[in-house]
């Protein structure tokens, strides 16, 4: 505890010209007294810190004694501090790791690039979840982080619809997007190792949304680790697997016509998949310069609430039931704006 504590001290003291010994208590929780102790020891064992006397002393390091980081330029320095998400360390329990970490870094640059973590913080903010919710922290985020971090295989239970289901996974990654946290793991129940015919089966990966485990708990003894797959890719596998859900949840198919700013305004008005997937398919303009698409919609309500924002940019054309719905809105709409 000492130990971490003195290298800590040293780390402060080359991060800052001068700290008094208050400034030293609060950093490194402890009295005044511990501070004056500690700092004859650093003395003691070579490390040159000096104290100044008076009202305005302090202490501080001489001898341009400093540990320092050899080829890192402004703009690195100053993306280091831009690499994490505050409010995600928070709750997955890694503050105080970041903390350390960036109080290291800091006290290795060099004094010109001292100020890197102000700059950064004053021009850029990552702020993870989306609008119009407030976030919640599922409490067995920490749990999962740290088997994640660890590489330490977990017994879960997640809530699946009306019922519970418990799954042996190893914890490969953790995603966080627009304000939900989701694990990709890999599963290790007997049922999904093997094939019918007993031969080792395709390792199987999916995804889980956090808040809804029940229960985590090592699977094994505490010092058990599993041996983690190097080809697996993070940010791969979460872009085919969001790509692969966005897919299959459409399953209805509507046809429509499209002006010209309503084919602009398709991306933003349905999903941008479906969107890219039916414009790609699209034929030739007509002599208006319409194009008739086929888009993947998640069902006939759905489809009615996102073409609704195109207005008079878009025609449904099938099926009938949808086509009647927007000519009752509109018909509704010339009864409100007519003359």
């Amino acid at each position: 505890m000492r130990a971490a504590r003195l290298i800590k001290m040293i780390l402060l003291l080359q991060s800052r010209p001068s700290m008094t010994a208050a400034e030293l208590a609060a950093e490194l929780e402890v009295s005044e007294r511990t501070v004056t102790r500690d700092a004859q020891a650093l003395s003691e064992a070579g490390v040159p810190v000096y104290a100044e006397r008076g009202r305005t002393g302090g202490y501080r390091l001489v001898g341009g004694y400093r540990t320092r980081l050899t080829g890192l330029a402004r703009g690195e320095a100053e993306a280091l501090f831009l690499s994490g998400v505050p409010g995600a360390l928070r709750e997955m329990g890694l503050e105080d790791a970041a903390s350390a970490a960036r109080l290291k870094v800091s006290a290795a640059l060099l004094p010109s690039y001292r100020d890197a973590p102000r700059t950064a913080a004053q021009r850029f903010h990552l702020d993870a979840p989306g609008w119009f919710q407030e976030p919640a922290t599922p409490p067995l985020l920490p749990t999962v982080a740290e088997a994640v971090w660890d590489d330490r295989p977990v017994r879960a239970r997640y809530r699946r619809g009306e019922r519970e289901v418990a799954r042996a996974l190893e914890p490969y990654g953790l995603v966080l997007k627009a304000g939900v946290w989701y694990l990709c793991a890999r599963v290790t129940d007997p049922d999904t190792a093997h094939t019918a015919d007993s031969t080792p089966a395709v390792p199987v990966f999916r995804t889980y949304r956090i808040d809804r485990f029940t229960g985590v708990e090592p699977a094994g003894p505490a010092e058990d680790r599993f041996s983690r797959d190097e080809a697996f890719d993070l940010p791969g596998f979460w872009a085919a697997q969001a790509e692969r859900f966005a897919r299959s949840i459409l399953r209805t198919e509507v046809v429509v016509r499209l002006s010209p700013d309503g084919v602009r305004g398709l991306p933003y008005a349905v999903d941008p998949v479906a969107a890219g997937d039916a414009l790609e398919r699209a034929g030739e303009p007509d002599g208006d310069g319409w194009v008739t698409v086929t888009l993947g919609v998640e069902s006939q309500d759905v489809a009615h609430a996102q073409l609704t924002a195109l207005g008079p940019e878009a025609e449904v054309v099938a099926p009938a039931a949808l086509r009647e719905r927007f000519a009752a809105d509109a018909r509704r709409l010339a009864a409100l704006y007519g003359p």
